[in-house]
């Protein structure tokens, strides 16, 4: 089992930037992907961003170029870099872990408790 905590959310500025946290504990080495979701008020959650354990890294179109995710295996840690915040950017943020290819919410399928991103002037 995996249990993942956020930290870094609040209130910014548009143009401004934020740093998510995640970090993770448990069977922690068993994570093959991690990953942050973002929902915003009547919208589908979608990917934000995702990390391999390899340390290859894909983005959503609409963060390319200004968002960064990161993975500190050691520190049993990734982080969401948001740069250049866009009030369009305003969601829930999310942190996910995966045991494997197959997901299964609370056995191979972790979220956390989510963090408030508001951009906002």
């Amino acid at each position: 089992q995996v249990q993942l905590v956020e930290s870094g959310g609040g209130l910014v500025q548009p143009g401004g930037s934020l740093r998510l946290s995640c970090a993770a504990s448990g069977r922690t080495f068993s994570i093959y992907d991690m990953g942050w979701y973002r929902q915003a008020p009547g919208k589908q959650r979608e990917l934000v961003a995702g990390i391999s354990s390899s340390g290859s890294t894909n983005y959503a179109d609409s963060v390319k170029g200004r968002f960064t995710m990161s993975r500190d295996n050691a520190a049993n840690t990734v982080y969401l870099q948001m740069n250049n915040l866009k009030p369009e950017d305003t969601a829930v943020y999310y942190c996910n872990a995966a045991l494997g290819r197959v997901r299964v919410v609370g056995v191979t399928d972790f979220w956390g408790q989510g963090t408030q991103v508001t951009v906002s002037s």
